[in-house]
């Protein structure tokens, strides 16, 4: 037990580095712009980024029908497998961004700049759009670390603990996975 307890201790001051600098680069990325070789475009990056959040989801959704039925590796390989398609995610997005002008919604010539016209066109639809991209990307600021130390307490076998911080994680991953993909195909459009 004692082991496990040194490991955990461990293993959450790596996921407290890998957080800020998780954190860092996504701040980072909104004020810093990577000038691309002539002819590379990243632009295909946004729907594969949103297909993996897509994924995410699904694969949550699995990992909570396994524990359900209590066939526990099945569930601990669907978590590796959402962690996985998580992390691929997160270097998609940013790199994304440190490449790309951001893109707004609303913004239908372009030009990024929101026009009277464009904000009229839209109406209430890019409020709703900003409330539900502020909720997914603040929620996914704030759970990132949780959800490691979700996996930490399974990795040292401290289930019980593992269990009470998976019960209100699980659902705001799962949020974080399912808005991510909606986010993106309100925002399409405007590409």
């Amino acid at each position: 037990m004692e082991a496990n307890v040194l490991l955990e201790k461990k293993l959450n001051r790596v996921a407290w580095v890998i957080t800020v600098a998780v954190l860092g680069l996504v701040v980072m990325m909104r004020r810093v712009k990577i000038p691309m070789p002539e002819g590379v475009d990243l632009g295909f990056l946004p729907p594969f980024y949103a297909t993996l959040n897509a994924l995410t989801a699904i694969v949550l959704l699995v990992a909570l029908y396994f524990i359900k039925q209590k066939k526990i590796q099945q569930h601990r390989n669907a978590i590796y497998v959402a962690i996985a398609l998580s992390s691929l995610f997160l270097l998609s997005y940013v790199a994304y961004h440190f490449t790309t002008p951001e893109t707004l919604f609303g913004d239908a010539n372009r030009d990024g700049a929101l026009s009277e016209l464009e904000k009229v066109a839209i109406g209430g639809t890019r409020t709703f759009y900003l409330v539900l991209l502020l909720s997914h990307v603040a929620l996914a600021a704030g759970i990132f670390p949780f959800i490691l130390f979700t996996f930490i307490r399974a990795y040292t076998n401290q289930i019980d603990r593992h269990r009470k911080m998976a019960r209100w994680v699980f659902p705001l991953w799962l949020y974080v996975a399912i808005t991510g993909p909606i986010c993106y195909f309100m925002l399409v459009p405007y590409y």
